[in-house]
């Protein structure tokens, strides 16, 4: 009977609760919107739910590997944001040049990546810190070259943002492939297997002979590629490039939020792309139910982070049971304490102690 509740709580993993509680949300979703008189299941609303994931999605995503690897990113939102206004200045509303375009926005951005990677990993910089910098520069670039929106995008490009396939956005398609490269990434590639274990402990990780500064920099990169689609993505919805779009989005903390929320541990070493997606549909769900009952826009964020507080104090309650009791090798009967034979040490300390007296 003992060995039956040790295999409980392990028989339900992180990625398991996040989408236990995505069903919970969806239920109370639909619940709640028909109280106000919509169906939550019509193809309309799932196909925004979905549009609502593609752009934070992309982001997570990215989101999630530097933080697998010990690091962060707070420069999303600027990426994405420059990203939509390279792609646009470069189309120009001109079909032929959409090659080109996102050939420029993606490259801008996996350059980006590749100095916040090196400034990370070889330089000692904490990835909050160095990010943090690489997004006020940004910021500070984006102020004084573009006033406002810029550039064009060509209709054929707006389809990408538009199309569905069935109720399923063409967009929301394309993240879930990145997604599932992420994930063969992460799972069947050597690299992927160092990203964790640098993450988990970058010491031991040197130690056991994994060059430490590679899965940093390939994480860093591909996160702001990730930030640089889901900026082309919102070219594709709004037709123009925007400087703000992206920290008007608040795409780098929203991001960090569906992380933890799908169970990756901030610290490293812990977490995978499915339970980030399942957090991504969580805040969707909630904001298309928040929208639809026309909830004010500061409790819309009281909600997500009651939501986030909740969710990382169960995460954290979890691994505290899971843990074996102290000094007990994980078994339920403690080891006894050997009894110290008497030797010479202990008669001098007895003679001395005599002396003392």
């Amino acid at each position: 009977m003992s060995s039956l509740s040790r295999l409980r709580p392990r028989s339900l993993t992180s990625t398991g609760i996040v989408y236990l509680v995505l069903v919970l949300v969806l239920v109370v979703g639909a619940v709640l919107t028909a109280t106000a008189g919509r169906n939550f299941f019509s193809a309309g609303n799932i196909s925004a739910i979905l549009t609502g994931t593609s752009i934070l999605g992309f982001i997570a995503i990215g989101q999630t590997l530097v933080i697998l690897a010990g690091s962060l990113d707070l420069s999303v939102p600027y990426v994405a944001s420059l990203a939509s206004l390279l792609g646009g200045v470069t189309m120009a509303g001109q079909t032929g040049n959409i090659p080109l375009a996102v050939a420029v926005a993606l490259g801008v951005a996996a350059l980006i990546g590749l100095v916040n990677g090196l400034v990370v990993a070889y330089a000692g910089v904490h990835g909050f810190i160095a990010t943090l910098g690489m997004g006020l520069i940004l910021a500070g670039y984006l102020g004084t070259t573009y006033q406002g929106s810029a550039g064009s995008a060509p209709r054929d490009f707006r389809l990408i943002g538009a199309l569905n396939i069935g109720p399923v956005p063409l967009s929301t398609i394309i993240m879930l492939g990145c997604a599932g490269l992420v994930i063969l990434l992460l799972g069947r590639t050597r690299i992927g297997h160092h990203l964790y274990a640098v993450g988990g402990s970058k010491d031991v990780a040197r130690l056991s002979g994994v060059r430490t500064q590679p899965p940093i920099v390939l994480a860093h990169v591909l996160c702001s590629v990730l930030a640089g689609m889901a900026g082309l993505l919102l070219l594709a919805r709004l037709s123009v490039g925007s400087p703000t779009i992206g920290t008007q989005g608040g795409y780098d903390l929203m991001s960090i939020a569906a992380v933890v929320l799908g169970g990756t541990v901030l610290a490293g070493g812990k977490g995978n792309i499915l339970g980030t997606l399942g957090g991504v549909a969580i805040f969707a769900v909630l904001d298309n139910v928040m929208g639809v009952l026309e909830v004010n826009a500061f409790l819309k964020d009281v909600v997500r982070g009651l939501v986030i507080v909740v969710a990382v104090a169960v995460y954290a309650r979890r691994n505290a049971d899971l843990r074996p009791a102290r000094f007990t090798g994980g078994s339920s009967t403690p080891r006894p304490t050997p009894t110290p034979r008497p030797g010479p040490r202990h008669t001098d300390q007895a003679a001395t102690a005599g002396g003392a007296s």
